[in-house]
């Protein structure tokens, strides 16, 4: 068999035996090369659907408009690719015109290369923006995969090719509108990515992760350098919505002054705003930033613009020869630049900086020490040492119930050592958040009230250890239940609590493996404790039985005297 059939065969033997029924989501990844469905057919010859762009010329950032329509299908999937070289990867990125009907898709590690839908339900037309990269070749054709039913589909449809400015001229464009609509704008346009060859020599930058590439798909950048009376700013980051960074003279939110860059009509928007507490940032009907420039591409929002740094005609402006936490943040945004809160923490030095100061290269971090240690401890408490204390307590009193540690039974002393450094830990990690919020949090649901609850609960058990009444008191059946009660109840309150603040943006956690390591020590824990009460169970009946052979050779030994 030659090649070509050999590689047609293998690709038919895998959709046929792939434990998928289609892509009906649309996220369709593993075609991102071949842009095949796995529907175990064939695709057909004569396509019935066209691509059409609202121009034919582009310069790198510009929007091109893609419209994809026909006859009513159920999936697609759209990609721009080199058009002298059409099985070479995506490249640039879009940007969605309506989020109901059509995803963003990565392919060849570049974010939002491709385009495909989010259901199988049914459609007729598709508009989508493409974002030129800063190094996209001279020519680049669209092409869609479109899937009528799962058995009818057409592979690679050929689209329009648009080219860059004086680049050799291809044959006409297929099925391109006659309106040629420029989007170049080469005063605000920035040719290339930032860089961060200056940072700390003669730029104050933020980087996160800590020294990333500013031209990575996943560095979130900002830099500041002073040039006379003014301060010239970049920002970047791996985002579709906004970025902002915002001045602030403590590490929480309100009374601060901001700065956005909002994807905006497929161009983005400097503006400055103010922070007041918690709510939506309040936008300036003056701008003071000058020399505003951007760039949208490959998945990255770019901008920079310059800012004096005294404003005293604008109000909540800070000046920038001041210290100040910096904070950085990313979020969605809506048709029209609505912005939208940010989904994950935002960015906090762990200091104070001045700006306009000695040039440094530091980063941050999206959540706070005081936070971190609070997780931690609370981890340490009611995973490790209650969970430790409980196992000595009601399997190790008959093995260590002959040793004795500073007068009293082992077993009871390691119980009590441990459930005292649980209170420890549970006291000293309660008042961390309120330390860090400097009060009550009003953005973290239910797990500060079960938290509260579990402290309570803690504080009340040790209260009721130290009452104890002794083994034989008529009183020590009562206080038995009630302990097992007020500490299992502790322990489920303190689980279910943890599990609420994983989820809480600022504990910053790994989504979902953070969930799944926390389900793995709970699990671990009861298999624990479910085994050595099957263990338990199996040597009382052990001992039942050896008491009965005792019992019945005593009784056959007397019968035998008889």
């Amino acid at each position: 068999m030659e090649l070509p059939g050999l590689a047609f065969a293998v690709w038919m033997l895998i959709c046929f035996y792939a434990p998928v029924g289609g892509y009906p989501n649309g996220k369709v990844r593993e075609a991102c090369t071949s842009m095949v469905p796995c529907h175990g057919s064939s695709p057909q010859l004569s396509p019935e659907h066209t691509i059409t762009v609202n121009g034919t010329e582009f310069k790198p950032g510009d929007s091109i408009e893609v419209h994809l329509s026909g006859p009513v299908f159920e999936g697609f999937f759209i990609q721009a690719r080199d058009a002298e070289h059409l099985e070479s990867p995506a490249l640039g990125s879009f940007m969605l015109a309506d989020r109901g009907v059509s995803q963003l898709l990565t392919c060849a590690h570049t974010k939002n290369s491709a385009v495909s839908h989010t259901s199988k339900a049914k459609k007729k037309h598709i508009k989508v923006y493409w974002i030129a990269p800063g190094n996209a070749p001279k020519r680049v054709q669209f092409l869609a995969t479109v899937v009528k039913k799962y058995k009818i589909f057409w592979v690679k449809i050929p689209g329009p090719i648009v080219s860059q400015p004086n680049a050799l001229s291809p044959t006409p464009p297929l099925h391109a509108t006659s309106e040629a609509v420029s989007t170049s704008h080469p005063v605000s346009y920035l040719s290339k990515p930032f860089n961060a060859s200056s940072c700390g020599r003669t730029k104050f930058c933020i980087r996160n992760p800590s020294n990333c590439d500013p031209e990575s798909a996943s560095c979130f950048f900002l830099s500041f350098q002073q040039e006379g009376s003014s301060v010239f700013i970049e920002m970047s980051g791996p985002s579709e919505g906004y970025l902002a960074f915002a001045l602030s003279h403590d590490q929480w939110m309100g009374d601060d002054d901001a700065y956005l860059c909002v994807g905006e009509d497929h161009r983005v928007r400097a503006i400055t705003a103010y922070l007041k507490e918690r709510s939506p940032p309040v936008l300036d009907s003056e701008n003071a930033l000058e020399d505003v420039s951007w760039r949208l591409a490959d998945g990255l929002l770019q901008c920079s613009f310059r800012r004096s740094i005294h404003l005293p005609a604008h109000k909540g402006r800070f000046n920038l020869d001041a210290s100040y936490y910096i904070f950085l943040a990313d979020g969605e945004a809506s048709e029209g630049g609505v912005i939208h809160k940010h989904q994950q923490q935002p960015l906090i030095t762990n200091g104070i900086y001045n700006i306009t100061g000695l040039p440094q290269d530091i980063g941050g971090s999206r959540s706070p020490r005081l936070i971190k240690a609070h997780g931690a401890l609370m981890f340490i408490a009611w995973i490790t040492t209650v969970s430790i204390g409980v196992i000595v307590a009601r399997f190790f009193k008959p093995v260590w119930s002959y040793s004795f540690l500073f007068g009293k039974e082992m077993w009871f002393q390691v119980h009590r050592m441990l459930m005292l450094t649980t209170v420890m830990l549970t006291s000293i990690s309660f008042v961390l958040p309120f330390i860090y919020r400097g009060g009550w949090s009003q953005q973290a649901g239910f797990h500060p009230y079960l938290g509260c609850t579990v402290m309570a609960l803690a504080i009340f058990q040790a209260l009721m250890a130290g009452f104890r009444p002794s083994r034989h008191a008529p009183r020590r059946q009562l206080f038995n239940w009630f302990h097992w009660c007020t500490g299992t109840a502790a322990r489920i309150l303190a689980v279910v609590t943890m599990f609420l603040g994983m989820n809480l943006a600022a504990l910053d956690l790994p989504d979902p493996w953070d969930t799944y390591t926390m389900i793995a020590f709970v699990t671990w824990h009861v298999g624990i404790d479910v085994l050595l009460e099957i263990h338990s169970y199996c040597l009382i009946r052990k001992g039942i039985s050896i008491s009965s052979c005792l019992k019945i050779n005593l009784l056959a030994g007397k019968w035998g005297d008889h």
